[in-house]
């Protein structure tokens, strides 16, 4: 009998596989499952289980999480922004920050994949291609680890770290059910983000899962076919006309607010044009927020970081669209931990070595 990953499972599903794998024991399933998720320890033990029905259940299941290789800091006017290296089973690594938010709160931001196919130019993870996909069990690993090993207490869970997160739609989809199961780690929809380089075909699927507080967010960053085409390869599959039908049929609730994420790069998309594109897009779509986000280079930039000036001047034009727009201050840069800044140079050299994609 092969084990069951514990995190790939919400409480009822693994109250039913207790019983269906386990002679004596599986009336303290439920019990079992939530002293797991929320201490970050397996161990049946502890629910006043025999020794024999404790290997039992550690025998029909596993709890194995991702390793801390390395933390990163970075001192920020609202708090501290820390990046976690994460070790994998396969030894390949994945990143996850934790992002201070003002008045306390805190934001993990996560991955889904190792490495990332989409190609985005402005990206360091684009530069490794995709390596593998996340299991369930991995994505929520981080979860648990930056909570119950890191000691970092965030209220918001982010898909912007490394890998397009509807690229790896079952598992991330899976992931979303465990993380909202009030018998554990009892994450609520509304304080979840996915974000998409622009799946639209993902987008219309995800409709139909029946979330209907979970927010979604889609790097636009630029709003002309030509230009999103040079920045985004994406393009050549969904173009801003089948993105923009996608989004716009997208309405899992009546106030629901999409979110548009705009990476500002200083000579190539922040133009007075530009700020009128990003308008006429966002037109048909609804409530929008406009997330302005400063380019943060890699090893390898693509441009210069933007002045403020210069970003207060994009805001600018946004607003005199009439478009709402949030600034999102910088953080993290220093550490790699920025938006668009996951991956590393050795893991790539590494990757040569290492098992192919799965």
């Amino acid at each position: 009998m092969t084990p069951l990953d514990l995190l790939s499972l919400t409480s009822d599903a693994f109250v039913l596989e207790a019983k269906a794998r386990l002679e004596r024991g599986a009336g303290r399933a439920r019990e079992v499952y939530r002293r797991t998720v929320t201490t970050g320890r397996f161990a049946p033990e502890e629910a006043g289980l025999s020794k024999e029905a404790s290997d039992a259940y550690r025998a029909a299941f596993r709890f194995e999480l991702p390793k801390v290789i390395d933390v990163r800091k970075e001192e920020t006017p609202l708090g501290v922004t820390a990046k976690a290296v994460l070790g994998l089973d396969d030894g390949y690594e994945i990143e996850c920050v934790f992002i201070p938010m003002g008045r306390g709160r805190h934001t993990l931001c996560i991955s889904s994949e190792v490495g990332c196919k989409m190609g985005c130019t402005f990206c360091e993870t684009a530069r490794l291609g995709l390596i593998r996909k996340l299991s369930t069990a991995e994505i929520l690993g981080q979860l648990v680890v930056a909570r119950h090993e890191l000691g970092w207490n965030f209220k918001n869970v982010v898909f912007m770290g490394m890998g397009e997160a509807l690229d790896n739609y079952e598992s991330v989809v899976r992931a979303l059910r465990v993380m909202n199961d009030p018998g554990g780690l009892a994450i609520a929809q509304d304080y979840v983000t996915i974000c998409t380089v622009g799946h639209a075909e993902a987008v219309r699927r995800l409709a139909g899962e029946g979330f209907k507080r979970l927010n979604l967010s889609v790097s636009l960053n630029a709003a002309n076919d030509a230009l999103r085409r040079e920045l985004m390869p994406i393009h050549k599959r969904y173009d801003l006309e089948a993105l923009k039908a996608a989004l716009a049929e997208y309405r899992p609730r009546p106030n629901f607010v999409l979110g548009v994420n705009y990476c500002l790069l200083p000579g190539m998309n922040d133009a007075r044009e530009d700020a009128r594109d990003v308008a006429r897009f966002c037109a048909p779509l609804g409530r929008v927020l406009v997330n302005v986000i400063p380019y943060n280079p890699g090893n390898v930039p693509l441009t210069r970081a933007p002045t403020d000036e210069e970003v207060d001047r994009f805001i600018g034009w946004l607003r005199d669209e009439g478009l709402p727009v949030r600034r999102r201050i910088t953080k993290g840069r220093s550490v790699m931990a920025a938006c668009g800044q996951l991956g590393n140079v050795e893991l790539r050299e590494r990757r040569r070595a290492l098992p192919l994609a799965r």
